[in-house]
């Protein structure tokens, strides 16, 4: 039997899953680094979340590794060329979350628009204050999408019924307009989004795309949500233009550092701006992280598992 090495914590169906098809799972969530460089050569794929690099040091010492499984959609974490030039497999499960992303998205946008977290804490502390909370319709309004893949995709699927144009962009995709989205350039998000939400990966090219000059090309003050990656774009931009009222708002549910504990002078500072600001709000990079996603990323892992041609 094939052997598999889990090496994050998942739900407890990857190994029945796993065994379906031949494979007998290891699962040792609590593993450190260096353990599993010393036994990973043992096994022909592993399953990680976001806590093991996956390197050259580590390519070197998985002699027959045949796959990663990635259980999530972002990639980062994996040197995929390096993985590519020694024949192994990178899979992951953008499948199996997006659908939890594109909810949580659109549930940050209407607590925004309409004051939710606010309102809420107010009562509770005895307040009743209509005027200032009256919210924002996201009827007629204009969503700019950049990265339309699997998140970029679910998300604009729930916008259907608000009433709203969605444009879409997405620079490494072709003819992908379609009954959600309208394909458009960036000059077109630019020109008339008043609502921007990110679904890109990050890689060297996405690494704070969203900066301070890139926010003011929008021609109008904009909301925006990140769902993708917190260094996609730069805190520090964003604080300015919320300051500036380029940015009305934000919804995060990601950090540029999401290690609270190490945060350096700069991040501590900035975050600090944000936290104190009722025109953002956050999420501790759950977006995709519901009870059905959890069982969906090991089918969706699995059956990719299961198609790989090991011959």
């Amino acid at each position: 039997m094939k052997k598999c090495l889990i090496v994050d914590k998942m739900h407890e169906s990857i190994i029945s899953l796993l065994r379906d098809i031949g494979y007998e799972a290891d699962y040792r969530p609590q593993i450190k680094r260096e353990e599993v460089l010393d036994i990973i050569g043992q096994y022909d794929g592993i399953i990680v979340r976001s806590k093991l690099q996956i390197d050259q040091e580590f390519i070197d010492k998985a002699h027959q590794l045949k796959f990663v499984g990635r259980a999530g959609a972002g990639l980062d974490q994996l040197d995929e060329e390096a993985l590519k030039a020694n024949s192994i497999h990178i899979l992951n499960a953008p499948e199996g979350n997006r659908d939890a992303v594109g909810e949580h998205a659109v549930g940050m946008l209407l607590n925004l628009f309409n004051r939710i977290n606010q309102a809420d804490q107010e009562v509770r502390q005895g307040t009743w204050n209509r005027e200032g909370n009256r919210g924002v319709e996201l009827m007629g309004k204009t969503v700019g999408i950049i990265g339309y893949g699997n998140m970029g995709q679910a998300f604009a699927r729930r916008l259907v019924g608000f009433g709203v144009t969605v444009l879409a962009y997405d620079k490494y995709r072709s003819n992908y307009g379609d009954a959600f989205a309208r394909q458009e350039t960036m000059d077109e998000i630019f020109q008339h989004a008043d609502i921007l939400s990110l679904h890109v990966p990050l890689t060297e090219e996405t690494h704070f795309l969203v900066d301070e000059a890139f926010l003011n090309q929008f021609s109008k003050d904009i909301f925006i949500i990140n769902t993708a990656r917190g260094k996609v774009m730069k805190l520090t931009s964003l604080s300015a233009a919320l300051g500036a009222g380029k940015v009305k708002g934000a919804a995060l549910d990601v950090l540029e550092n999401e290690k609270l504990g190490q945060l350096s002078a700069e991040q501590k500072h900035t975050l600090a701006q944000l936290q104190q600001s009722n025109r953002v709000l956050f999420t501790p990079h759950v977006a995709g992280w519901t009870f059905e996603s959890y069982k969906k990323i090991n089918q969706t892992l699995v059956r990719k598992i299961n198609a790989l041609d090991l011959a």
